[in-house]
């Protein structure tokens, strides 16, 4: 009885080692705190995520203001954004940046200076189709801009604008200068103001070395083309505005690069170390050998060994280009892996057929590495952090 005994404890303890060698495939999320959000959406085939992240934040902004559920036209935004950018490039003749990208600047301008609409008043889609496709769109309009900005032209003609509302008109539909909302007539503004959102409220925040902490400037991104400023903060006072934003109920807009290995289609993003990992089924040899999809595949394929992320190695990875503004998402919550590991909750606009329904979870060490810029009411930055830059 005893040997019995003693050989069901050996094998117990052996099997017990050896889950413990071998960690289990896959993540196990626990929500430590989630704030609400608006139902996810699908920008599709649109390089169009800052406006489908910009508004994600106002509309939870409504939701935390307890003025309910609002889904507002991301394609208003796009389509008054698109008309002031080539604008600007056909006032720089050509040598500017005109393309579908947009940036957290671009959302708080138009509330401010267009106002906004809800998304029955301005559908967005008028080519057929369910979801958005920009393909053609961003084809045709940036030829017609071209033309004007880099032609020979020895003067430009009253009208040229005209043709370039025509263009997104006929894909967006036009910009409604008055409509009718739950049986009330607005204007865009109007609507805006009765949201109760000052676009006056929101600020960015940044962590770059090379401008001074605690002073403004403009990342120095082609999509920053309004040059729209954030305040500089040290990597480590930047998360923990994150912190402070969600421990206090606010949502904020979150633009990260996206094209990293630990950043994957399936709702992860991680900075992982895999020098000091011990591969599933292989060694570093094959792991060098691996195509980049497979390198994805194995890096996010289940909780690993982080790298350490300083102010420096961010930094480094800004100037030599590889870190690039990709994707602007919404960080709503906090969670924690199967270690105990924190994540950010993040709302993407990728539709939901993927493994997590729409929400992707990021890892502190992948939002020190990969974080552009955040764009936030005021009031979620702790009052120290406030202090130091002037905020009131």
């Amino acid at each position: 009885m005893k040997r019995a005994l003693i050989a069901v404890t050996l094998c117990a303890f052996i099997l017990g080692v050896n889950a413990q060698e071998k960690p289990k495939d896959g993540f196990e999320f626990t929500t430590v705190k989630e704030l609400a959000i608006t139902p996810i959406k699908n920008q599709n085939r649109s390089s169009t995520c800052w406006s489908f992240s910009g508004l994600a934040l106002l509309e939870s902004e409504l939701l935390r203001m307890g003025k309910g559920e609002y889904d507002l036209a991301e394609m208003f935004v796009v389509h008054h954004t698109m008309l002031d950018r080539a604008e600007r490039y056909v006032r720089l003749h050509g040598e500017g940046s005109f393309s579908p990208g947009g940036s957290s600047e671009d959302v708080v301008y138009c509330l401010k200076h267009y106002g906004i609409v809800p998304q029955e008043a301005m559908e967005g889609i008028m080519y057929g189709d369910t979801l958005p496709i920009h393909s053609e769109i961003d084809a045709v309009a940036g030829g017609y801009v071209n033309a004007i900005a880099k032609g020979r032209h020895a003067k430009l003609t009253p009208v040229w604008k005209n043709g370039l509302t025509a263009i997104y008109d006929t894909y967006l539909g036009a910009c409604p200068e008055k409509f009718t909302y739950k049986g009330k007539e607005y204007t865009p503004k109007s609507f805006a103001a009765s949201l109760g959102l000052n676009a006056d409220d929101y600020v960015s925040l940044a962590s770059f070395t090379h401008h001074p902490f605690y002073t403004q400037f403009a990342v120095e991104v082609p999509d920053n083309w309004r040059n729209g400023l954030s305040w500089n903060l040290p990597i480590d006072e930047l998360i923990a505005v994150i912190d402070n934003a969600i421990a206090k109920g606010y949502t904020l807009m979150w633009a990260a690069d996206v094209s990293e290995v630990g950043f994957s289609r399936d709702g992860i993003a991680v900075a992982p170390n895999m020098e000091n990992t011990e591969l599933t089924g292989s060694d570093m040899a094959r792991w060098t050998g691996l195509t980049p999809a497979d390198k994805k595949k194995e890096a996010t394929a289940r909780p690993l060994p982080e790298r350490e992320i300083t102010q420096e190695i961010r930094q480094m990875a800004y100037d030599n280009w590889e870190t690039t503004d990709d994707h602007g998402m919404l960080i709503y919550g906090i969670a924690k892996d199967q270690n105990g590991k924190e994540y950010y909750m993040v709302k993407n606009s990728w539709g939901t057929n993927n493994k997590y329904k729409g929400t992707w979870y990021a890892s502190k060490a992948f939002t020190k590495y990969k974080t552009m810029n955040i764009l936030l009411h005021k009031d979620a930055i702790p009052a120290d952090v406030k202090k130091k830059l002037g905020i009131k």
